[in-house]
């Protein structure tokens, strides 16, 4: 499926959601041939995996280098236009688990992130927004898990009641209780 119609055809649940949906789509008509690829330096679509247990009651997380904070799996879509795609990769990129599955395959959430400068693999990267379409991962909290020391320091599956300010930014407390939320809506919902 188109990713453009995807996004379109997202509905978001919040302002915060209604205004970066209208800001992706704008990002896209000005910038149709590089919004997927990270040489647009100001913005660029990426795509990242909330990956939950098959009970929904833990996420699995990975330390980011860059961050230095426990974060979910994504990257850059680098030209891929299967958003879905992107975000398996780099869940199992990120993390080393072999089998993940959508819960389901549709965008769970669109945001907005700002990225600050930093060093990579001894290149400067100026400050940017990642233009994130994300999705919920299922995968086996009892697979092995492996580091990719490029991206990360570690893995660990959280409890869901770690997700709160004491160890995460409000951003973050607010991104990841939406997914979580949805999880548990969609199983509901089933």
């Amino acid at each position: 499926m188109d990713f453009v119609k995807q996004i379109i055809d997202y509905i978001p649940i919040n302002e915060q959601e209604t205004q970066d949906k209208k800001v992706i789509l704008d990002y896209i008509k000005l910038f149709p041939k590089n919004v997927l690829l990270r040489g647009n330096k100001i913005a660029h679509i990426t795509s990242s995996g909330f990956i939950m247990n098959n009970s929904l009651d833990k996420a699995l997380m990975v330390h980011h280098n860059i961050r230095n904070t426990w974060s979910w799996t994504g990257g850059h879509a680098d030209g891929d236009s299967d958003l879905l795609h992107v975000a398996i990769k780099e869940a199992k990129e990120e993390t080393g688990i072999i089998n993940v599955t959508p819960l389901m395959p549709s965008i769970v959430s669109i945001d907005i992130g700002v990225v600050n400068a930093h060093i990579r693999k001894n290149k400067y990267v100026n400050p940017h927004l990642h233009l994130s379409i994300a999705y919920i991962l299922i995968a086996d909290e009892n697979e092995k898990l492996i580091i990719n020391e490029d991206e990360n320091s570690d893995i660990s599956w959280f409890e869901l009641d770690k997700f709160s300010i004491k160890y995460f930014s409000q951003f973050d407390v607010n991104l990841y209780g939406k997914l979580i939320r949805k999880a548990k809506q969609q199983v509901v919902g089933d």
